[in-house]
């Protein structure tokens, strides 16, 4: 004799019930991509970085300080250290215990100054003190990523790169303009869908939107000049 089934066993499949993950948010047609870009670029037609440099050098330090730091944070520190030491030669003259005192402000001061000395070095080994315009080179440099060197690119070189940071991971899945688990994923799918004439300037745009309108814990979507076109279920209006 076999046992009955129990009548409130739920068949396998799809998760039901209030624990059910979030439905992603629909796709945005072109004609929505473009608007919500224009948008933006309306609003920054001419966006620059927030980090304060000037050449590749000081601002490849800048962005490799930067990480787990405002940039409010490390432009105090860089206006000093970068008063003493704007070139390679300069930032190995200083010495680690030297780059120390300048930015020991910053989280994880200590191995970032390590990591400055070390990327300083091989600039002059094998770029002749230049900071290279090559992805694969950049992230061969001590403390720098792809965020880092998809920055430098954009920045100093003018390359079309996305460089996906905490904010533009954010709004990628937010809004699911880009959703992915990583962020090269949420980099890739925004290659894939932002027009080619706002490629330039678009992780900016996201970046200062991220930071300043669609912020983590309260995004302010009563200012916000796409909030008409967003898809998120997380949108307040």
């Amino acid at each position: 004799m076999t046992k009955a089934k129990s009548a409130n066993k739920k068949p396998a499949g799809k998760k039901t019930g209030p624990n059910r993950a979030k439905t992603r948010p629909p796709a945005y047609s072109a004609e929505e991509i473009e608007a919500i870009f224009a948008r933006l670029a309306a609003t920054n037609p001419a966006p620059q970085s927030e980090l304060e440099h000037g050449d590749a050098f000081t601002l490849l330090v800048a962005v490799v300080l930067s990480a787990q730091a405002t940039d409010v944070g490390v432009n105090k520190a860089t206006k000093t250290l970068f008063a003493e030491a704007d070139t390679p030669e300069r930032m190995l003259a200083l010495g680690e215990a030297g780059v120390i005192e300048h930015i020991r402000t910053i989280g994880l001061f200590r191995n970032k100054a390590k990591n400055l000395i070390a990327l300083s070095q091989r600039l002059i080994d094998g770029h002749g003190g230049q900071v290279p315009r090559d992805r694969a080179a950049l992230e061969k440099l001590p403390g720098v990523g792809r965020k880092t060197a998809n920055v430098v690119l954009n920045v100093a070189f003018g390359e079309p790169t996305i460089a996906v940071d905490t904010h533009i991971f954010r709004i990628g899945n937010r809004l699911g303009l880009a959703p992915g688990k990583t962020p090269l994923e949420v980099e890739l799918g925004l290659e894939k869908i932002v027009p080619e004439h706002y490629r330039l300037h678009a992780h900016h745009w996201l970046i200062l939107h991220g930071r300043y309108i669609c912020k983590a814990r309260k995004p302010e979507c009563g200012r916000c000049p796409i909030a008409d076109l967003c898809k998120s279920p997380e949108k307040a209006i």
